[in-house]
C-alpha cells in the first residue's frame, strides 16, 4: 500500500488504516525504529511483559535455587562473631 507524508503541525506523519491496525495489533503506544531501508513499527512491549509466566515455569524446574548456600555456618560465624 502506498500512502504520503502528511504535515501535523512541525513533524510528518502518516495515516494507516484501521484494519492494518487491528491486524499488527498496534495500540496506543508504538515501538519505532529505523532500519536498513525505512522505518519499522511495532507494538510497544511493556517493562516486565512475560515476567510472570518466565517465573512460573523457573518455579517449576528448580532454576531459583540458591547460587551459594549461604544459610550453612562458616568460619566467621563460628570464630569471629560475638553473639
Amino acid at each position: 500500500m502506498k500512502t504520503k507524508l502528511i504535515a501535523i503541525g512541525n513533524s510528518k506523519g502518516v495515516r494507516i488504516p484501521a484494519a492494518m491496525i487491528r491486524e499488527a495489533g498496534l495500540e496506543y503506544e508504538l515501538d519505532l525504529r529505523v532500519e536498513q531501508d525505512g522505518l519499522k513499527i511495532r507494538p510497544a512491549r511493556h517493562l516486565r511483559e512475560g515476567w510472570d509466566d518466565a517465573f512460573a515455569a523457573a518455579a517449576g524446574e528448580s532454576a531459583d535455587a540458591l547460587l551459594i548456600d549461604d544459610t550453612l555456618a562458616n568460619d566467621f560465624d563460628e570464630q569471629a562473631w560475638q553473639w
